[in-house]
């Protein structure tokens, strides 16, 4: 049986989202449980130069529908980096969630072969369909899921491998 590109994309975004709202959701037990500001995680940084917890957040999502909508060739929607707290940044990943939900295989499957351009300022990366999905937007997904992780779970959040591979 051969794996699809779809397969490989959409359903485990999806999962891997699922697992850091999750992950946000039990944080914000934590917080209510023991009369933390919800602003205080969504502002956390592990080291002063490194990207807040909320940040690390929406790069994920950022990545997640960036993957999807450039190997299916349509426009990726544009969500403002707003989110002040924990609930904010759950209601994003929702967003986000409901979005890749819209994708069909036959929109995604094919397009290993495919030329994905991914500006970055006035810098621009090329990548062919496969390594962009596998290369790039598969590990940061879990790159910034991990330091999620790991900033909650170093502050306190009882957090165990199970919250962050979820139902596989």
């Amino acid at each position: 049986m051969t794996l699809s590109m779809f397969q490989a994309s959409v359903p485990r975004l999806i999962n891997g989202l699922t697992n850091l709202s999750n992950i946000l959701g039990k944080a914000q037990a934590h917080a209510e449980a023991k009369k933390i500001d919800p602003t205080v995680f969504a502002s956390m940084r592990l080291y002063p130069d490194m990207f807040p917890l909320s940040r690390q957040v929406q790069i994920a999502c950022d990545v997640s529908k960036g993957l999807v909508a450039r190997l299916a060739g349509v426009e990726i929607p544009n969500h403002e980096d707003t989110e002040k707290d924990l609930k904010d940044l759950q209601a994003r990943i929702a967003k986000t969630i409901a979005f890749l939900e819209t994708f069909k295989p036959e929109q995604i499957d094919g397009t290993e072969d495919k030329d994905i351009v991914v500006k970055r300022g006035d810098k621009e990366a090329h990548y062919k369909g496969m390594q962009y999905l596998l290369g790039h937007g598969l590990p940061n997904l879990h790159f910034h899921t991990t330091t999620t992780y790991s900033m909650l779970r170093a502050s306190g959040v009882e957090l165990g491998k199970s919250d962050y591979l979820g139902k596989i």
